[in-house]
């Protein structure tokens, strides 16, 4: 007994060793992962900080030169003949298409031209004519000085919208007969900087917020926003976040968040541009190099025990058998793929099938409407024909031939509906085509003429006079569109004077908006899902809008909504751009 507790306290001990030697370079290797952290966030911090400094004064300096561009553009058109000539003659009929003429190249430039009562006579945005904006403070400075007036609108009073003003009055000799606006959408800006994810605010004098990538934080004060600590139930933040105090952690806090802040300068009015550069990149580095580091500590720990399990017989065995593990596995896997292949096939044969189904439902839906205008010719024909038949027996052929050409031209009408109606219905798999996106619209608008209603819905279209080319399914994009007027029109039944009005803006990309003046969406976050609806049952599956979404992401555009102002929904569908000359030379 003695001998074999002997023996095994001999044995105890390497294992003993192997321990205390597992535990001290598990702790070496901790502590150099520490120290290569804290050196290579502090390295890294201090590199993006530089970034973040040359990023806030190319920011600023486009800022400032944008609102330079559109300084100059006021004294010119106050002197602009042809302006004057239309105030003084109060003819106005092209006034608004030079003005659109003049901003082609200024991107989101809105100019505005007002009569001496304030009223709009001439707008690169249409609608706007005839408001009168005589409270505006952009009209009203720009009567006061003679000089171009700089204004802040804040978008509260009716015909304005949130931006900046140039304004200048316009003189007939001495007398002033107008006022020009070059208007700067400030929400362009700020749209600009969120598409590129830059986290930036402008500050006037006094540090309120007048510009920011998150509208949110606008009308505050910059040290209201900002915070020099996280939160102090935030923890895990002040944990592992170095102290803002510190020279090379020049960290601050926005909703617990640390940033790097660098401003600079715009030189206009006083005004200052703060850029907040995420830590991300930092941090991805950092964790990269020890990623690295901890892969090398880990291939020679393996090694190690590579060397040590040499020692060991049975360790053999025990690798066979977690071979043949990891073979029934791999073979698991193979039949997994197989299945998972076999399920995604069914999936799609089976969302094509949803899709019909959808196009089927609508067309139920519409089988009024096409009732309607199939009885209206149907009825006429019926009439000519009896007039062509009294014409014949009375040997008057001119006019019979009158008569059986208005017959032709109403079978020819009803065909177009027929043939409209079988395109709809037939199930899409051909190739995409050039497809000008004003035929859909008109197309979708015809098939869903009784939904509408004659004269009970009022429906608006504005579209471009040039063609506007996506590549498409032009079956597939009608379907998108008679499930957006379908909404719509379900939005608007209980609605006193139902509007619905269709915009068509050909830019880089094609954007195709339906809206509508109903209540509005209530679950934004769950419209595209499937099945997903606020009928009551029996009037519909929730199926038209998830599959409208995923027709446009095939297209490789997308489909969003969103609550208008006052009341009401929007749905934008977007699409690429093809050039007019490149579609012609496909076809």
């Amino acid at each position: 007994m003695a001998a074999d507790t002997h023996i095994n306290a001999d044995r105890n001990l390497p294992r003993m060793g192997s321990r205390s030697v597992s535990v001290l370079v598990v702790i070496a290797v901790l502590t150099l992962l520490y120290v290569s952290n804290d050196f290579l966030t502090k390295r890294f911090t201090e590199n993006f900080r530089t970034e973040a400094q040359v990023n806030a004064a190319v920011l600023s300096a486009s800022v400032k030169t944008t609102l330079q561009q559109h300084a100059l553009l006021p004294p010119l058109l106050a002197r602009d003949p042809f302006l004057i000539r239309a105030l003084q003659t109060k003819d106005y009929a092209s006034t608004s298409q030079r003005l659109i003429e003049l901003t082609s190249s200024l991107g989101d430039a809105q100019i505005t031209l007002l009569d001496i009562s304030g009223r709009v006579v001439a707008s690169t945005e249409r609608r706007q004519l005839g408001e009168l904006l005589e409270e505006q403070n952009f009209f009203v400075e720009a009567l006061r000085d003679n000089i171009t007036v700089f204004s802040i609108v804040d978008g509260q009073n009716p015909g304005s919208q949130y931006g900046f003003y140039y304004s200048q009055m316009i003189r007939d000799n001495s007398n002033a007969i107008g006022v020009v606006a070059v208007a700067l959408n400030a929400r362009a800006l700020e749209e600009n900087w969120r598409r590129r994810n830059n986290n930036v605010v402008i500050t006037d004098t006094g540090g309120e917020i007048i510009l920011a990538s998150n509208p949110f934080w606008r009308n505050k004060n910059i040290d209201e926003l900002v915070s020099n600590q996280p939160a102090e139930f935030d923890w895990p933040s002040r944990i592992l976040s170095p102290s803002p105090d510190s020279e090379t952690t020049p960290y601050v806090y926005i909703y617990n968040r640390p940033l790097l802040r660098s401003a600079s300068k715009v030189e206009f009015r006083g005004w200052t541009l703060t850029y907040f550069a995420t830590l991300e990149d930092v941090r991805a580095e950092v964790n990269t190099i020890l990623a690295l580091e901890l892969m090398v500590f880990s291939i020679l720990i393996a090694a190690a025990f590579f060397v040590l399990s040499k020692q060991q017989q049975i360790r053999s065995a025990e690798i066979e058998q977690e071979s043949n593990a990891l073979r029934r596995l791999n073979e698991r896997l193979s039949n997994e793929i197989a299945e998972r292949k076999r399920i995604e096939k069914n999936l799609q044969e089976a969302e094509q099938s949803l899709e019909q189904a959808s196009r089927l439902a609508a067309l139920g839906h519409m089988s009024a409407a096409v009732s309607h205008e199939l009885n209206q010719p149907l009825a006429a024909m019926r009439t000519y024909l009896a007039g062509a038949r009294l014409l014949l027996k009375r040997k008057r052929q001119g006019e019979a031939d009158t008569s059986l050409g208005r017959i032709d031209e109403l079978i020819e009408r009803m065909g177009t509906i027929t043939r409209q109606l079988k395109s709809f219905a037939r199930k899409s798999d051909g190739p995409a085509e050039p497809v000008d996106l004003r035929g859909c619209v008109g197309a979708a608008l015809m098939l869903m003429t009784e939904p509408l209603g004659t004269g009970k819905i009022k429906v608006t279209r504005t579209l471009p006079d040039e063609p506007v080319m996506v590549v498409a399914d032009p079956v597939r994009v009608e379907q998108i569109i008679v499930n957006l007027l379908r909404n719509a029109v379900d939005a608007l039944k209980d609605v006193k004077k139902p509007t619905i009005d269709i915009l068509l803006v050909a830019g880089r990309q094609i954007s195709l908006s339906v809206r509508d003046n109903g209540s509005g969406i209530k679950d934004l976050d769950n419209l595209f899902e499937p099945f997903h609806t606020t009928k009551k049952p029996g009037e519909g599956l929730g199926l038209g809008l998830a599959l409208s979404a995923g027709i446009a992401k095939e297209l490789g555009g997308g489909l969003s909504a969103r609550n208008a102002m006052p009341n009401g929904a929007i749905f934008e569908l977007i699409l690429p751009r093809v050039d007019h000359e490149d579609a012609i030379a496909a076809q």
